[in-house]
This record gives C-alpha cells, sequence and structure tokens, in this order.
C-alpha cells in the first residue's frame, strides 16, 4: 500500500476529458492529510507565520495546511465574490487557458511581521502565484515561497518565484489517453 504523499497523489489523479484532476484526493481522508503533510513538511523549520491559498483548491489545501503548521490563513479570492474591507488586488498575466484573473488580498490580513507561504494544487505558468507574491510583498510581508501538488512550471518563472516545492512533477503524472 502507498502512503507517501507522492505515491498517494499518484493513485488518486486521473484525467477527465483531458483534464488533469486531484479532487479524488479531497475524499479520502488518508491521502489529503498525507498530501498536507508533504506540502509543509519543506517549511516546518521557515519561521512561516502565515498560509495564502487561491480559490479554490488553495482554500481547502492553504486551510489544512495552516492548520498543519498551527499557523493563520489568508484567503486570496478571484473575481468579484463578496470579499469586504480594503484589499490589495492584482492582475494576473495570461494562465494556461489564456485567461486572465484579478485576485484580491484583505489588506489587514498581512503585516511587516509576515513570513508568508503560499500552498495550492498546481502551478503552470505562475501568473497566480506572482500576483499573490506581489500582493503579500505590498502588504510588507516577506514572501517565503510556494507549495504545490503538481509542478508544471518553467525555470524562467521559478527563478522569480524563489523556492518552489512539489509533491512530483508534472511529468511524472501518467500521460492523458483519451477514450475510445
Amino acid at each position: 500500500m502507498v502512503t507517501t504523499a507522492r505515491g498517494l497523489v499518484l493513485d488518486h489523479f486521473q484525467w477527465i476529458n483531458g483534464h488533469a484532476d486531484v479532487w479524488a484526493i479531497f475524499r479520502d481522508p488518508e491521502a489529503l492529510a498525507a498530501v498536507v503533510r508533504g506540502l509543509v513538511e519543506p517549511f516546518r523549520d521557515e519561521q512561516i507565520t502565515a498560509i495564502c491559498g487561491i480559490e479554490s483548491r488553495g482554500f481547502l489545501l492553504g486551510a489544512a495546511a495552516a492548520v498543519e503548521l498551527g499557523v493563520g490563513f489568508v484567503p486570496v479570492r478571484k473575481g468579484d465574490g463578496l470579499f469586504p474591507g480594503a484589499k490589495v488586488t492584482r492582475r494576473t498575466d495570461p494562465d494556461y487557458r489564456s485567461l486572465r484573473h484579478t485576485l484580491r488580498l484583505q489588506r489587514p490580513s498581512l503585516g511587516p511581521g509576515d513570513r508568508v507561504l503560499l500552498v495550492d494544487d498546481w502551478i503552470e505558468t505562475g501568473s497566480q502565484a506572482l500576483a499573490v507574491k506581489a500582493m503579500i510583498e505590498e502588504c510588507r510581508a516577506s514572501w517565503a515561497g510556494c507549495s504545490v501538488i503538481v509542478d508544471q512550471l518553467g525555470e524562467k518563472t521559478k527563478h522569480h518565484l524563489g523556492t518552489v516545492s512539489a509533491l512530483l512533477p508534472a511529468r511524472e503524472l501518467p500521460p492523458y489517453a483519451p477514450s475510445a
């Protein structure tokens, strides 16, 4: 039986209509717990004070990671949904679907004493992570890096993000095989 976070991701990963799907991880408590531990482990000794997560899977993974580290969670919202108070906003560069997103972070959530880790399920272009990094720095907090389940990021963008930790690179996922 596979019990490593990496192995559990591979066990639960599937392609659905050409789209990578990691949602099955959330349904299995052992897999979810192992994945969350795997995401935070490289940062346990990094004096993290807050975890950011981008709507939607980043909310779930980020909140769980914050509990695992015993720190607070700071949500990053997309679009125009209700999000009261003063905000820092950034418009992302195009993502893998050529979409641009407006990301929002509540300004009072972070300050100069904070060291922040971004947690998410997947990183491909890095456009959202770079926007979150800029918002964190605008709040005068310090960027610790990001931790993701799957890394598909190019080296040039990785250089701008600093530390990027992943449970596995996208090249290790099973290849997509369309059904007949």
